[in-house]
């Protein structure tokens, strides 16, 4: 009997397809299922963005003059667990964690040596923050006034999207309507003050990397983005206006075809959901969107094959119409990429640019029976989560509900199970396994830095202006009581040089905590 073959969202693929596309888009125009621009990477490739931070910012700046040096376009900030959580490195929750995962950050006075000898105004740089992100951006601007950059030419994005963090991740501080209001907060700042900003990086990354299927992703990341757009609306906010800066952060998978008919669908399904809320601007209907390939994907067995795969899925990426691409270290796995780790990942997005052809012609894949046919099928049964969303409120309340939550364990468990059966194969997982000498050349992050962290912030505390400092967080408190806009507050604490930590737990006092 034949074998049933499926998509890791088990939609069945076909021996063969038969049947041409009815479709005669051409890139550029709505829908955009081929593709944002009429010419593509015709016109310049994509923003070959390496996601870094580890440790002190001085080491972290290093790591990306390294990054600049080898031919990287942007800079993606990684923040420690502390910092993502809203707690100074000297707090009592804060110990084991410090620069682990990412770079800490206390005060602004972090940001400035983090960035020591980068322009600002120069560079395009991603934050991926979430539950403090108006803080963080506040540094940052904070920074680029210092450098004098001009900030209606600041570009860059904040990741800023705290509804995944309920249902996938986890770093979340306030509960979901503060949470929410602090976003729509920062779109509205940004729109007049920071206009070449995106403001918010609406993230399908962390849904699969907790074990989503591909169709889960793509529904439960879209159904995330309609729910910003309505807060927003109901803020009073310009849908042509705001959606503009809007931007998203897809995963890249291991199944090939799959992942490039998500992107393309992704894009043709938002620009109906937008067109259905309003926007009529052509910019406020387009899906703009980074790609990272999947760090799940990647096995501390073998890990050398990780080079094959992160290949792979970068080509992925690029067929499907990524505007910016991250590609992970072989070695991720098992710990922070070495420098020869990050290196060999920014060359294979150099050889898909320069050396395959990959980027000749626009949607390369468009019109083959099979991409067409998938789209298509991605597109229907995302829907259907959509519509399900939709009935229960929107994604709010299928958070609150723990709906989202619970359908991503249920496929993170099938999958598993496939692997364990040997239904799923994983090379040097489960098939030509082998026995190997462990990686010797391993990145450790030093405990110690955790006491360099706690010197900077008393010395830090020695030398600012306390009573400025106690006037804006009590400034700050009283906003957060009332309905105003909490940047300009969250700006000033900001460059008085108040901690992190600080501005968070004067949230927490009126916010509380979720």
């Amino acid at each position: 009997m034949a074998v049933k073959r499926t998509t890791t969202s088990g939609i069945e693929i076909k021996e063969v397809y038969t049947e041409p596309s009815k479709m005669n888009e051409l890139p550029g125009e709505f829908p955009y299922t081929r593709g944002i621009q009429k010419d593509m990477y015709r016109g310049k490739p994509w923003t070959m963005r390496q996601y870094a931070g580890f440790s002190t910012a001085e080491e972290s700046n290093k790591r990306y003059h390294y990054l600049l040096s080898q031919g990287t376009m942007g800079l993606s900030v990684a923040f420690d667990l502390p910092t993502q959580i809203g707690y100074d490195s000297d707090h009592e929750l804060a110990e084991g964690e410090v620069g682990k995962v990412g770079v800490a950050i206390d005060s602004l006075k972090d940001i400035e040596v983090l960035f020591d000898g980068i322009q600002l105004k120069d560079i395009t740089t991603s934050m991926t923050i979430n539950a403090t992100a108006p803080i963080l951006l506040a540094m940052y601007i904070a920074l680029a006034k210092k450098q004098g950059a001009d900030l209606a030419q600041l570009s860059g994005t904040v990741q800023n999207d705290i509804l995944k963090e309920y249902a996938a991740r986890g770093t979340y501080i306030y509960p979901p309507a503060p949470s929410i209001r602090l976003i729509t907060d920062v779109f509205e700042y940004c729109s007049k003050e920071v206009p070449k900003w995106n403001t918010i990086s609406i993230s399908g990354y962390h849904i699969r990397e907790a074990g989503s299927t591909a169709v889960q992703e793509l529904a439960f990341t879209l159904a995330n983005g309609k729910a910003y757009l309505k807060a927003a609306q109901s803020k009073g906010l310009d849908i042509n206006v705001f959606a503009k800066r809007l931007s998203f952060f897809f995963n890249c998978h291991n199944n090939f075809f799959e992942e490039i008919a998500k992107f393309r669908a992704a894009r043709r399904m938002w620009a109906h959901i937008t067109k259905e809320l309003g926007a009529t601007d052509d910019g406020a209907q387009k899906l703009r969107f980074h790609t990272q390939t999947g760090g799940s994907t990647l096995t501390a067995q073998q890990p050398m094959n990780n080079i094959v795969r992160v290949t792979t899925q970068a080509l992925a990426a690029v067929l499907g119409g990524t505007q910016s691409l991250h590609t992970n270290g072989y070695d991720e796995a098992i710990a922070l990429p070495t420098e020869a780790a990050a290196k060999i990942a920014l060359r294979t997005q150099q050889i898909i640019a320069f050396e395959s052809g990959a980027t000749d012609t626009v949607d390369p894949l468009a019109g083959s029976y099979f991409i067409e046919a998938l789209t298509d099928e991605l597109e229907a049964a995302a829907q259907v989560y959509i519509d399900k969303i939709d009935a229960m409120g929107g994604s709010v309340k299928a958070i609150e509900q723990d709906y989202i939550q619970q359908e991503i364990a249920s496929a993170a468990y099938q999958y598993q199970n496939e692997i364990e059966s040997g239904e799923k194969i994983i090379v040097g997982v489960n098939k030509y396994v082998q026995e190997e000498a462990p990686l010797n050349n391993v990145f450790r992050v030093d405990d110690a830095i955790r006491l360099h962290q706690i010197k900077k912030i008393k010395k830090l505390k020695a030398e600012r202006d306390n009573i400025a400092v106690a006037n804006n967080l009590k400034k700050l408190k009283e906003a957060a009581a009332g309905t105003e806009n909490l940047m300009p507050c969250i700006l000033t604490a900001v460059e008085n040089y108040a901690t992190l930590g600080e501005i968070s737990d004067t949230l927490r006092d009126v916010f509380g905590e979720y």
